[in-house]
């Protein structure tokens, strides 16, 4: 792990997060990571607050506890995709409540988490208060209006913007004005704007934080200053149930001889998350093993029909649905399988799950792609499967089917990944650092 050393000591700060969604009505992985780094600072002795939006009818602007956090919410009518894109451009009644909050927290750094659904416009109330700022980038929509890197026309991975052509064929493709050619230039010109102004907020970041080696060569292919990324890895905690299962069994009996292996993915239900293709192929393999699919259905309804079609063809019926289940239930469900699956179509940024799975001592079978390929060791600590490869997948699970101690040999070299307290540790240096080389009163802050 690429993590710059730095030589100040860690002080007392009034730390603001700033993020597009926040728990518990959300509960992603960007959503997760915030909330579980806020607290973590706040038991340290900082003063935590979070800068979140809802996305609801009206204008107005609430707070509530969440542990020792505070969290400012605001609202300014909901978000309609479109909208959404314009937000960055400009919202007065989000941007007066963000410079609202500077003005009554007067935070010494803020971090953004993520910035979809808000108005750059932060960039200028945070200089004019000389406050320091870094950034976390937890996907891609720095450069990509799409976030994901894949293609509303097309269904593929992209490589990028090409003089945001490309990317305006993408945004009308996702408005579902394809026939609209005639109006790919002017898009073009937009997102052309939207990224220089985008570009211009992370340059004047104090630091750039990418949770992988994968994020940061990519956007330093894409215009960022690589002396300006810090790589550092999220922090991810073994549940203590977990740690107790793992210990108190020996590695050859997992699994054991006389029940199903168990596999499970939990994540998002969308076709790039490739359920679909690891479903397909599960399906067509015989033999003692389940398939646990952990998801929410509602978000699109169409995909989890198709999903449950394709499962209805494993004559056998060993794929089990387990809907939408909190963060505990599926750290819990880890204790209970012999190997995660991550069946990716797009890149990964980091995959939260991957390393949960570590940190419960559960080998991982996910696409050699992004920064899955980089987390999972193939044939060490996991399985690495071409993407969206159906065959590939059928023979993964014809090898792991018929090769009982496969699983069991793979848990042995599984590590346990960092864990959120040595991400805090690091993250108090970054924070640390940036104040002090920054125009802000570093004097003001006590020493830990």
């Amino acid at each position: 792990m690429n993590v710059r050393k730095f030589t100040h000591r860690p002080h007392i700060m009034r730390i603001l997060h700033v993020v597009h969604q926040y728990p518990p009505e959300y509960v992603g992985g960007t959503e997760y990571y915030t909330q579980s780094v806020a607290q973590a600072l706040s038991r340290r002795d900082h003063t935590v607050a979070v800068f979140t939006r809802r996305n609801v009818d009206g204008k107005g602007s609430n707070e509530r506890i969440d542990g020792d956090v505070a969290v400012h919410m605001a609202w300014n009518g909901t978000l309609t995709p479109l909208q959404r894109f314009l937000t960055t451009f400009g919202n007065v009644g989000i941007s007066e409540a963000f410079d609202a909050l500077l003005e009554q927290f007067d935070p010494h750094l803020v971090h953004i988490q993520h910035m979809m659904g808000m108005p750059t416009g932060f960039l200028e109330h945070m200089d004019r208060r000389r406050i320091p700022f870094v950034i976390t980038l937890h996907d891609f929509w720095w450069v990509c209006a799409n976030a994901q890197l894949i293609t509303n026309y097309s269904g593929e991975i992209c490589d990028g913007p090409n003089l945001w052509l490309n990317c305006a064929r993408c945004a009308l493709a996702r408005g579902q004005k394809s026939t609209f050619w005639p109006a790919i230039p002017a898009v073009a010109a937009i997102l052309g704007r939207r990224n220089t102004r985008l570009n211009q907020f992370v340059t004047a970041a104090a630091r750039v934080i990418a949770p992988s080696h994968f994020v940061k060569e990519w956007y330093v292919e894409h215009g960022i200053s690589a002396e300006k990324i810090t790589v550092l890895k999220h922090g991810v905690d073994s549940p203590p149930h977990a740690r107790a299962v793992n210990n108190n069994r020996p590695v050859h009996a997992f699994p054991d001889a006389d029940r199903p292996l168990r596999l499970l993915y939990a994540g998002g239900l969308s076709w790039q998350k490739g359920v679909h293709i690891s479903i397909e192929a599960f399906a067509s393999v015989p033999g003692l093993a389940e398939l646990w699919i952990a998801g929410d259905e509602s978000f699109d309804p169409g995909y989890s029909q198709r999903l449950r079609q394709l499962a209805s063809q494993d004559p056998d019926g060993r794929i089990r649905f387990l809907g939408k289940l909190s963060h505990s239930e599926v750290q819990k469900h880890l204790t209970e399988v012999d190997a995660a699956i991550v069946p990716a179509l797009w890149y990964e940024t980091f995959s939260l799950f991957v390393h949960e799975a570590f940190a419960a001592g559960v080998p991982v079978i996910t696409s050699e792609l992004g920064a899955l390929a980089e987390a999972v060791q193939h044939n060490k600590d996991g399985l690495l499967v071409p993407p969206g490869d159906i065959l590939a997948w059928t023979s993964i699970f014809q090898r792991i089917f018929s090769e009982r101690g496969l699983l069991a040999s793979l848990r042995r070299n599984v590590r346990p990944p960092m864990n959120v307290a040595e991400h805090v540790d690091h993250l108090q240096r970054i924070y640390t650092a940036a104040v002090f080389t920054s125009s802000s009163q570093p004097e003001t802050l006590i020493p830990l």
